[in-house]
């Protein structure tokens, strides 16, 4: 049997590189959006800082997402030993499976528009800059919320199974979920003044909300027993 310090310590590197996939999606959400908040137009982000962000910006934000989205898979799979029977971490595992695919899409589908609205800006097409733009969102702005219907479940089923006892935590740490997390960064932002900041920490709010999630994971994970990520004890009750 694999020994349980070793467990123990396989979790924290999980939950390290899913603070480090955080970094790389928060990252380049901040290297997408970081400037002037002036703007003009319908959308609120299509600014006048971005029009002046430089293309490496956005190649730099996408490329690392790459491994940002690898990242956030070791730790989310990883995090399956916390839940109690083998059923419901086969939901979790699936739902996270599926719900991992828009990631990598939405962030491109922001990244293009944004990179297209700084080129023709860049390139004398500014009045053909933010009807391109906010035209290109419009026809295909559908993948927002089917992007979002797709990850959340995993989140939710996370928050159902902690507050009905079907994972190694207390009831009230189902408090500690990124959605609820969002909630309140979002009412933080909302009490920000306007400004680079501001748009910066709005654009990467699901990162932000990550990488507390998972440390608060790592912090409950080096507190606790070793033993506690074992479910050999559990198993033996299924049976």
């Amino acid at each position: 049997m694999e020994n349980k310090q070793m467990k123990r310590k396989k979790m924290i590197a999980a939950l390290l590189c899913g603070m480090l996939g955080c970094l790389c999606f928060g990252g380049g959400d901040w290297l997408m959006m970081y400037g002037d908040t002036a703007y003009s137009g319908n959308i609120y982000w299509l600014t006048e800082g971005v029009a002046q962000i430089v293309p490496w910006r956005n190649s730099v934000a996408m490329l690392i997402a790459f491994p940002g989205i690898i990242f956030y898979g070791i730790a989310l799979f990883a995090i399956e030993a916390f839940l109690k029977k083998e059923k419901q971490k086969k939901v979790y595992h699936y739902l996270t499976a599926f719900g991992l695919t828009p990631w990598l899409c939405l962030h491109l589908f922001y990244i293009m528009i944004l990179y297209v609205f700084a080129w023709l800006n860049g390139n004398g097409y500014e009045a053909a800059a933010l009807p391109a733009a906010e035209a290109l969102f419009a026809q295909l702005s559908w993948i927002v919320p089917l992007s979002e219907v797709i990850m959340l479940p995993p989140f939710l089923y996370w928050f159902y199974l902690v507050v009905s006892g079907g994972s190694v935590f207390a009831r009230p740490m189902a408090v500690s979920n990124p959605l609820i997390f969002y909630g309140v960064l979002y009412a933080v932002k909302s009490c920000m003044p306007e400004g680079p900041f501001r748009i910066g920490f709005t654009n990467g709010l699901m990162s932000e909300s990550m990488i507390i999630w998972f440390g608060v994971l790592l912090i409950w994970t080096i507190c606790h027993v070793p033993n506690v990520i074992s479910m050999e004890a559990r198993k033996e009750d299924e049976r």
